[in-house]
């Protein structure tokens, strides 16, 4: 006899039967039970004139209906040289996607959409990436071979993306280990996607064919901590050579977790560094809970390749009333799923289920838009227990089976019966191959594709190997910028702040520093603490230009060493200098009032604003008196003479 369970009691006992617990509660010993590994494949746009493949310039954007033509594609999958197709391709091919190619003169020609043979592929690019493969500590290879990647989610109008290994098998510090690097590619990057509804789909070309670097490191990292501190590690690294791009979009991690029992899952285009921790906390924990629906399916005895659904139509007119959102046009199906009572309301992340893993796919494989599903185990449902009587009537429901209604446009709803089915089979066998998307800083995820396989790379026929010579290689090598690691020991010493350090790295600002403290009489901790501290704050506040020129603040030292200025007036300087980047020290003075005075002119203030004070204070507190005569004197004296020294001299310290 039929009868629905407590969806929200069930998932709150799922949540703790595999142990779930917020990342700050998480400790090294509960990543080291789940078999924890992480491994991350960093993408980094490099700063070239022209893209990869073509004399295109590189980093021209487009906004919203700027462009001048389109584009139509339809992508269909191609067999490998062994005969077979890639899982991902063939998923791709399913959803039947329309690929619209919004293209502008400017910035795109007939290689972006696959009439033009490549061109050489560009050396500049070429140069940086061995650049990097070296800091990376990594073997350079004797000879470039290009080789085809396919990718069918129309990202790239060929179908393909060129790529090719320029180094492999170096490592980078951490602050407990060593990560080892698996390889440093470089590869044109794809197209910028502007909107994905139902079948269709609609790229940008302005990204298309940028110089790209991809560093892949092996699955070193035990903890999501470790798996952030490697990524930021790579991103201070590429960023020392001043030759990569930066801004949104211009460097990306695909993050790949697994645990004892699970799968690789790759987490695809990762922009915040700071998001890696939770959304690998929390694939672990997802994986977790598959790998415990695995095992309560099994002991159902319920044998997944031979596991089928049984489905039935269900009347609109039913479903309206109820409350689903069924347009014109829509079809419903319900659906029996033997053996998986319970399963549907099984905690998988924070706020989803397992039904979620189902209506993910229907929306990326069917192409039908979420809502997309209803099952008897939701808490909300109140209207439906008539429709799901009916539903385990006509399918011959047991009391261990699951039911839900799919619905959606009449055309779709066989693939996405297809999909439950194929998904639910999936679940016989643990945690399935795929990528998901990262959503949100709590390390929410959701279903993007079928993982890629090997059978997605093939040689280029169109572009010959490039030799790279030994002493092309020791050429570049002799113009590296220090080692991350050694620079932050090197800041150590210099007592800046540890905790300016990110930003110092991510700004690659630690030459400039280095420079004005070398060349001229200001100390490397006061010029860090400046950098670190007061322009990270102002950058914070109205954001600095992606494209300053961090060496003009060594022409605002010079500037003031050379016309005998205090230090404190930098301070004031550097704020309008970082709001007009191209104006003069000169002008930068005018903008702050600033005038030149006497040191002792102003000293001479003193006796007078001592007896000033004494008329219009009737309390005799001398320290109240200094410090008011301090800030008497402050803004005339800023620029002209140490505030350290005029405080002495006030506090009758000094030789005033």
């Amino acid at each position: 006899m039929y009868k629905r369970i407590n969806g929200k009691e069930n998932t709150e006992i799922s949540k703790k039967k595999i142990g779930f617990v917020n990342i700050n509660e998480a400790t090294p010993e509960i990543y080291e039970k789940l078999g924890f590994k992480c491994g991350l494949e960093v993408h980094q746009q490099l700063l070239t004139k022209s893209k990869l493949f073509c004399r295109c310039p590189a980093g021209k954007y487009q906004k919203g209906d700027d462009f001048e033509a389109e584009v139509i594609r339809h992508m269909r999958p191609t067999l490998s040289e062994l005969g077979e197709y890639d899982g991902t391709a063939l998923m791709e091919f399913k959803t039947r996607k329309n690929i619209t190619y919004r293209l502008k003169n400017e910035n795109a020609c007939t290689y972006e959409i696959d009439d033009t043979p490549p061109f050489p592929l560009n050396r500049e690019a070429l140069g940086i990436s061995i650049e990097i493969a070296l800091l990376l500590k990594t073997s350079i290879v004797g000879e470039l071979h290009i080789t085809r990647k396919q990718y069918l989610d129309g990202s790239i109008p060929t179908g393909f993306q060129r790529t090719a290994i320029v180094g492999i098998e170096g490592e980078i510090p951490i602050s407990n280990k060593k990560i080892r690097i698996i390889q440093l590619s470089i590869e044109e990057d794809s197209c910028r996607e502007i909107s994905d509804i139902g079948h269709e789909r609609i790229y940008s070309t302005d990204r298309l064919g940028i110089p790209l670097i991809e560093t892949v490191t092996y699955p070193d990292m035990k903890t999501p901590a470790e798996a952030a501190e490697a990524g930021q590690y790579i991103r201070f690294l590429t960023r020392s050579t001043g030759k990569v791009r930066t801004g949104i979009g211009a460097a990306r991690e695909d993050v790949n977790v697994s645990i004892r029992g699970g799968t690789r899952i790759e987490i695809k285009g990762v922009s915040r560094i700071k998001w890696i921790p939770s959304l690998t906390h929390v694939e672990a924990f997802r994986q977790k809970a598959l790998l415990e629906i695995k095992k309560i399916l099994k002991e159902r005895k319920k044998n997944g390749p031979e596991w089928d659904i049984r489905t039935t139509p269900v009347d609109n007119t039913i479903l309206v009333k109820a409350g689903l959102p069924i347009k014109n046009g829509y079809k419903a199906s319900g659906i029996r799923l033997p053996g998986f009572r319970t399963i549907l309301s099984f905690f998988t992340q924070p706020g989803k289920t397992f039904s979620d893993e189902l209506s993910e796919r229907i929306k990326v494989i069917a192409c039908i838009d979420k809502p997309n599903l209803v099952h008897d185990e939701d808490p909300s449902l109140n209207d439906y227990d008539g429709v799901f009587k009916e539903i385990y009537t006509k399918t011959g429901g047991e009391d261990k089976d699951a039911f839900l209604i799919v619905f959606g446009p009449a055309g779709d709803i066989a693939m996405a019966e297809e999909t439950i089915q194929e998904r639910c089979r999936l679940a016989f066998s643990g945690v399935p191959n795929e990528t998901r998307k990262a959503v949100n800083r709590e390390g929410k995820t959701i279903f993007e594709r079928v993982l890629p396989g090997p059978d997605r790379m093939y040689p280029d026929t169109d572009s010959a190997p490039i030799a790279i010579n030994d002493n092309y290689i020791k050429e570049l090598g002799n113009d590296l910028p220090s080692d991350v690691h050694d620079r932050e020991k090197i800041m150590k010493t210099w007592k800046i702040p540890e905790d300016t350090f990110p930003y110092i790295h991510v700004r690659n600002i630690f030459p400039v520093i280095k420079k004005i403290s070398e060349e001229l009489s200001y100390s490397p901790s006061f010029v860090g603490t400046m950098v670190g501290h007061r322009i990270k704050n102002i950058d914070g506040k109205n954001a600095i230009s992606s494209g300053f020129d961090y060496l003009r603040l060594f022409d605002i030292f010079e500037y003031c060493e050379k016309k005998g200025l205090d230090n404190e007036l930098v301070k004031l300087m550097v704020p309008v200098l970082l709001m007009h980047p191209n104006i003069d020290p000169e002008s930068i003075l005018s903008t702050i009032k600033f005038k030149k005075r006497d040191k002792k002119d102003i000293i001479s203030n003193i006796h007078l604003l001592d007896k000033q004070f004494n008329t219009i204070s009737k309390k005799n507190d001398n320290s109240a008196k200094k410090r008011w005569i301090m800030g008497q004197l402050r803004p005339i004296a800023v620029g002209n003479i140490s505030l350290r020294e005029l405080s002495d001299i006030i506090n009758g310290g000094g030789n005033g």
